[in-house]
């Protein structure tokens, strides 16, 4: 058979440049690629970087979707289909969302992961039966989970090949995340498998890209003593309370941690109440940024505003938080209640959805009513912030006290956000790749 695997494009944010669509190759179709490259022939179209080829006759056509590049799926599954091949349709938007899916726009829908889908998919194509339907069974570990093909990526397109994920999932369910989703679910890969993709992606800078990389505490510990010996330099994602864990702390600094991506969201308590995020208690937030800059680890907070607690004195109460205690990096979000998840059902609810068009809910966008502020007012500050942030005053104000910070904090915040259309130009005259590996170059001997 010939499998064709389809990431379609996404549209960019005001902040972003080239840099975003080209940061990471897609993991999800990259592990469909490693489940049958042996038996088919797969390949793997990446819209954002390539034009996607209409007229090579796959016999069934899979897309990875989320929800704002849901309305671009619709058009490419179209064209397919148009020709009688078989589209199937997966990724966290179907997971998630599978029940507003409207019938006749895909063939199947595929909900959970690929692992526990796509071998029947393939199967009933080569037979002809296949169903409209195909489920992971709830019994999915994290034995089943297949490494990616890093060597598949065309890795002059990407800034960073070097992604891996150690989990799926997230055992928390705040209301405004997919992990609220009931067919979401929370497991741990084997470790051998994920020391096996540390060694396959060939470089000592990792990037853990779990929902929660510190989900299951007890496993995080017991890998970090086993990478330590690696004498890697990594980053990744977790929720607040680990930075509650001193002993977790201690061994992230020793294994070679040098950023954590953190969802502080809000910094008033009763936005954060509002959504259920159970681990974060605003009290508590300069202790935790302590905790982890005491340690040489820098922060990337992750803002969400919108929420109800939010008023249009968010803004700048926020941004003087941020200055004041450093923070390296700043990701922010409006809002953006994905459908199947707890805050999509309470805003249908109220009648606060304002637009369906999903190709806006990619957290640029006001889709639903704010509940103290105009929609103007979200959307003016959201843009706000990020120019304040990244501004070369608050840039140098919230330089980090540890030297050994100080390049890659720089880097980021001059030539990734500040001034990242002209790295964009640079990555498009040298590869992408390249510019990457020069990073973290500089990165490594500098910190």
């Amino acid at each position: 058979m010939y499998i064709k695997l389809i990431q379609p494009k996404a549209e960019r944010r005001p902040m972003d440049t080239g840099l975003k669509m080209h940061m990471a190759p897609p993991l999800g179709l990259l592990t469909i690629v490693n489940m049958f490259r042996d038996e088919h022939k797969v390949t793997l179209e990446n819209e954002n970087i390539q034009k996607i080829v209409y007229d090579d006759k796959p016999d069934v056509v899979g897309i990875s979707i989320t929800v704002d590049v849901f309305p671009r799926a619709v058009k490419i599954a179209e064209r397919f289909r148009r020709q009688n091949i078989p589209v199937i349709a997966g990724g966290i938007h179907i997971t998630t969302a599978a029940d507003t899916v409207p019938p006749g726009c895909f063939d199947a829908l595929c909900i959970g992961a690929a692992e526990g889908t796509w071998r029947d998919i393939v199967k009933d194509c080569q037979n002809g039966c296949l169903r409209n339907i195909y489920r992971c069974g709830g019994s999915f570990h994290g034995g089943q989970i297949v490494s990616p093909a890093y060597d598949f990526a065309g890795k002059d397109n990407y800034l960073y090949c070097n992604v891996i994920h150690t989990s799926r999932g997230c055992p928390f369910r705040c209301d405004f995340c997919y992990n609220s989703a009931p067919e979401r679910c929370y497991v741990n890969r084997n470790m051998e498998d994920v020391l096996r993709d540390i060694r396959a992606v060939r470089s000592r800078h990792i990037m853990f890209i779990d929902d929660n990389f510190a989900g299951n505490p007890q496993w995080t510990k017991k890998f970090l003593q086993t990478i330590k010996p690696m004498h890697l330099k990594w980053n990744a994602a977790v929720s607040i309370n680990a930075a509650f864990d001193t002993d977790l702390l201690d061994l992230m600094k020793e294994s070679g941690c040098q950023s954590l991506f953190i969802g502080f969201e809000s910094i008033h308590s009763s936005s954060i109440g509002g959504v259920h995020k159970i681990q974060n208690h605003t009290r508590d937030y300069a202790k935790a940024v302590k905790a982890i800059h005491d340690r040489g680890i820098m922060i990337n907070a992750s803002f969400v505003f919108g929420l109800d607690g939010d008023t249009k004195e968010t803004f700048p109460a926020t941004l003087e938080w941020i200055v004041k205690n450093r923070i390296e990096t700043v990701t922010s979000h409006i809002l953006t209640p994905y459908p199947g998840t707890a805050l999509y059902r309470q805003l249908k609810e109220e009648g606060r959805i304002r637009t369906d068009n999903l190709s806006l809910y990619n957290t640029s966008h006001v889709v639903f009513r704010p509940k103290h502020m105009s929609q103007k007012e979200l959307y003016e500050g959201y843009l706000w912030i990020y120019r304040q942030v990244y501004s070369l005053k608050n840039i140098f104000l919230r330089m980090p006290k540890c030297r050994n910070q100080r390049a890659p904090y720089l880097m980021f915040n001059l030539f990734y956000r500040k001034y990242g259309r002209f790295t964009d130009f640079l990555c498009r005259r040298i590869t992408y790749e390249r510019i990457g590996k020069i990073a973290q170059k500089v990165s490594h001997y500098l910190s």
